[in-house]
């Protein structure tokens, strides 16, 4: 088996959806597992009808725009698309009458059954596309395979029991699946994280033992830099599974960092092609040397919150107190991309996805003395050389670590 994953950019509308199409009969779609994410802005739309939920606020009105998109964009790839019609209606019905009957004060399990929908609705069109376009394949409902716990929004994978699943799956034919999903041992729909689409890729690809895997972009492949932030961005030829994974790790945008890791397990290869230009060879992330080009690599990361603990009584920070500052970050699911501390103090740049920054800041205040200070960047450059720092607004920098091959700057947005 190949595993091929295609994000939303890909499948944003019914010109995106031929693309995919062409794109497997350019390079071939036999014995071939697609996992395929939500199409265009359609998570964030959702996200926006749970939000509105909670807020007490009208939510049909939204969902009933979002179905109206598909609906569109339905008619513009089917001669007949009353059948394709009637499905993405019934998962939009399905979504209202989920949300009349809910009982349960939990945001984020509420956020799974609802967000879901963006994947299954998008796979479902395009399943039935290619159906009728004579490219013959068969729908898998990814929760019936991607067993987690009940941790929703970030589902823990029960490999087993996935792995299990997944070989039940004939090894021939063409295969069209959802990223992102997963479901818990009473079946409640969960998620892997934010663009744990990827990851969802991995999943198939270490569980089939895949021949490889490939991720389709907009982009020719993995660049040394991300091309909206930065200048004169080189393609990354070849990349080693380790350099993969601490690009990854900092944050480069186009690995999630959980992808990789299965993949190197098995020694699967795993390619970064451009959707646009398929026939190229983008990038191979495998063993062999760590990244050909040997050049820097910039990366970005914005909304990020610089926070600093100083010991009151001007105590040491000891392991102790480490361990207690940084069990309240797990718990509020608070991510650190950098500390620094001296014999008094601690500096974080915390990465809040959860809005959770303030409770975690409050109980801070009681033993230490707390600054912050919110939404600054970080800019990590990884193979530094003496013209790296160049690209970073060094005037409004507020903290700066090297750490072997790898320069962090915090500076002030």
């Amino acid at each position: 088996m190949k595993v091929f994953k295609f994000g939303g950019a890909s499948v944003k509308d019914a010109a995106g959806v031929r693309n995919v199409a062409d794109l497997l009969q350019s390079v071939g779609y036999e014995n071939t597992c697609v996992i395929v994410s939500a199409m265009g802005k359609t998570t964030n739309a959702l996200e926006e009808v749970v939000k509105r939920y909670f807020e007490n606020e009208d939510f049909e009105k939204t969902i009933s725009g979002v179905k109206e998109q598909h609906i569109t964009l339905a008619k513009e790839l089917f001669e007949n698309p009353t059948d394709v019609s009637n499905e993405i209606s019934q998962f939009f019905d399905d979504i209202v009458s989920f949300l009349r009957r809910n009982k349960s004060p939990n945001y984020s399990y509420v956020y799974d059954q609802v967000v879901c929908c963006g994947e299954l609705i998008s796979t479902k069109i395009i399943s039935m596309y290619l159906n009728s376009i004579n490219i013959k394949n068969d729908w898998l409902d990814v929760r019936d395979y991607i067993k987690t716990d009940d941790t929703y929004r970030e589902g823990k994978v029960n490999w087993s029991l996935t792995e299990q699943n997944i070989k039940k799956i004939s090894p021939k034919g063409l295969f069209i699946t959802q990223g992102f999903l997963g479901s818990d041992s009473n079946f409640f729909t969960t998620t892997l994280g934010r663009e744990g689409s990827d990851y969802s890729a991995a999943i198939f690809a270490y569980c089939f033992n895949a021949e490889s895997m490939t991720i389709w972009k907009d982009v020719p492949g993995v660049l040394n830099a991300d091309p909206r932030y930065f200048e004169e961005t080189q393609l990354l030829n070849h990349i080693s599974y380790e350099e993969a994974i601490e690009l990854a790790y900092y944050g480069a945008s186009v690995i999630h960092p959980k992808t990789l890791q299965p993949l190197q397990q098995k020694e699967i290869p795993f390619f970064v092609k451009s959707f646009i230009n398929p026939t190229e060879n983008g990038t191979e992330v495998a063993k062999g040397e760590a990244l050909s080009p040997e050049v820097p690599c910039f990366i970005l990361k914005r909304e990020q919150h610089l926070v600093r603990l100083s010991s009151k009584d001007f105590s040491f920070i000891t392991e102790d107190k480490l361990s207690g500052i940084f069990n309240q970050l797990y718990d509020y699911q608070i991510k650190v991309n950098l500390m620094q501390n001296s014999a008094i103090s601690l500096s974080l740049c915390l990465e809040d996805k959860y809005n959770n920054l303030d409770k975690f800041v409050a109980d801070m205040n009681e033993a230490y003395k707390v600054q912050e200070e919110n939404d600054v960047l970080l800019y990590t450059i990884r193979h530094f050389d003496d013209n790296s720092d160049k690209v970073v607004p060094t005037e409004k920098e507020l903290l700066r670590q090297t750490v072997r091959e790898t320069l962090q700057i915090v500076v002030k947005a």
